[in-house]
């Protein structure tokens, strides 16, 4: 029996899952560790507690699973996205990391786009200059703290530093370098324009692999410790996204991933770079050799329903999501004309508007408590289906949507994305998150499996299909033609 390890270096911690040459898995564990926002729109961790926790999770699911070592062939890494670990020249920590959430660079943004010119940026990169990528942070550094910027000899991403610390090598893999903004899409590789005019040192970067591929092998001292095999090879691996994508089985073109959890994620495969001029979805590399994918999102999903729950508890303290959700089933499709807009912390599809804000619009004294619960759910899945019609009109085929995150756990969710969509539904038999896809790739990488379809095919299982309900199909159609109104009614900017 072989088995395969895959690590997520996740935001709120790390979590190791290990499962079997037929994708089920033995053992999982998580290592929670903190984050820190030192002042107003500063989001910050300390990459020493990512390699605490790596090691936490690793050894725990060794433990658990109790099997050989020598059984395990692979490790595949994945982890959020954007951050930026500096190092100097004896790789120690220059200062705490930069976190994908980090706001605090929207100067070096407008700085990117001047110096590049904003269309040749997306030309280049897939996307516009935004405050949580990469290369905002290095010039913010820059400018900022020039003592802290002057010891800098390496920038990594957050995986990307546990994985120096396994192998011993400076290396990343195409979807997560894809959210640095200093590759280029096509070439999949650094861009010498842009580290060109933004004065960036090609040798402070890692090489860029593609996901499956093997990039070094686990250090004797980090083997010990962990209970693994020196030697171990370490697959490229991917960005949290991409690396789930695999996961859900999201790697072939025409199926699309609906996450609805705090945020919601539409996510497409595409064959070849299908870039949005106007910067509204994320085009990024993806974790499956020389292909990519289109990411839309809704900074407020599953955080919108949230929010009224949290609202209620005022005046109801033991309102739960299920009573909730139960008036919202009970309240017809349209919720009699009553609208609500997500935007609770701006927008990023299709409006990429910071000060975008939410709004309920067409109350009336008929409207209830299960109106507006409905109106929320509604909202959140028509913000969805912006990304999917942009999709669309960029040619990236739609024919079948896989749920995931807490938007595939419930009914109501599940049957208001394939009215709203008007596309079928699939569940998944098993969902572990990026780490499983993290683990997949390493399976291609360790030969396990003989490239990433087939890995698909023979570890990611459909559970049960939600279809289109066609009497919530007009309803559905209308209310949506309204939705689209309201932020163009309301934005003054």
């Amino acid at each position: 029996m072989t088995y395969l390890l895959g690590l997520d270096i996740g935001t709120s911690g790390a979590k190791a899952i290990l499962c079997d040459g037929a994708g089920r898995v033995v053992a999982s564990a998580t290592a929670e560790y903190p984050l820190s926002q030192p002042r107003p729109l500063w989001s910050e961790q300390d990459p020493a507690d990512w390699w605490r926790g790596a090691r936490e999770a690793m050894r725990a699911v060794v433990t658990m699973a109790g099997v050989p070592a020598g059984q395990i062939v692979g490790l595949g890494l994945t982890g959020q996205m954007h951050g930026a670990v500096f190092l100097d020249a004896d790789d120690q920590v220059v200062r705490p990391a930069m976190l994908w959430n980090d706001q605090r660079t929207a100067a070096e943004c407008t700085q990117i786009s001047d110096l590049v010119g904003a269309e040749r940026l997306v030309a280049i990169t897939g996307n516009p200059a935004l405050t949580g990528f990469q290369a905002p942070k290095i010039l913010w550094l820059r400018r900022h703290e020039p003592e802290a910027y002057a010891r800098v000899a390496h920038v990594l991403l957050p995986k990307d530093y546990i994985r120096l610390l396994l192998t011993g090598d400076y290396a990343t893999d195409a979807s997560d370098a894809a959210g640095t903004l200093l590759l280029d899409l096509r070439a999949r590789d650094w861009s010498a324009e842009l580290l060109a005019a933004l004065e960036i040192p090609r040798a402070w970067l890692p090489q860029v692999y593609e996901g499956p591929q093997i990039t070094g092998r686990l250090l004797p001292a980090a083997a010990q410790e962990l209970g693994l095999r020196a030697g171990l090879p370490v697959a490229a691996g991917g960005g949290d996204n991409a690396a789930a994508a695999v996961g859900t089985g999201v790697v072939r073109a025409g199926v699309v991933s609906s996450s609805i959890g705090t945020s919601g994620v539409l996510f497409a495969h595409s064959d070849a770079p299908a870039l949005d001029p106007q910067g509204r979805l994320h085009g990024f590399c993806h974790a499956v050799p020389g292909q990519y994918h289109l990411m839309a999102v809704t900074l407020s999903a599953g955080g919108a329903f949230q929010w009224l729950r949290n609202t209620l508890r005022a005046i109801a303290p033991a309102l739960s999501y299920d009573e909730l959700t139960a008036l919202a089933e009970a309240t017809p499709p349209g919720a009699e004309g009553l609208l609500f807009t997500p935007y609770l912390t701006g927008e990023r599809t299709p409006y990429l508007d910071p000060l975008a804000r939410a709004a309920f619009v067409g109350l009336t004294a008929r409207h209830g408590l299960g109106h507006m619960a409905r109106a929320v759910m509604e909202g959140v899945v028509f913000s969805l289906r912006d990304g999917l019609e942009i999709m669309k009109g960029l040619g990236v085929p739609a024919g079948e949507i896989r749920a995931t995150g807490g938007g595939a756990k419930s009914r109501l969710w599940l049957q208001l994305q394939a009215d709203i969509y008007g596309v079928e539904v699939a569940t998944l038999a098993a969902e572990e998150g990026p780490a499983y896809g993290a683990a997949l790739l390493a399976g291609v990488g360790a030969g396990v499996f003989a490239d990433v379809a087939e890995a698909v095919a023979r570890c990611v299982r459909v559970a049960g299909v939600t279809a289109t309900n066609p009497a919530n199909r007009a309803a559905y159609e209308e209310a949506y033609a309204a939705y689209r109104q309201v932020y163009p009614a309301l934005h003054h900017g």
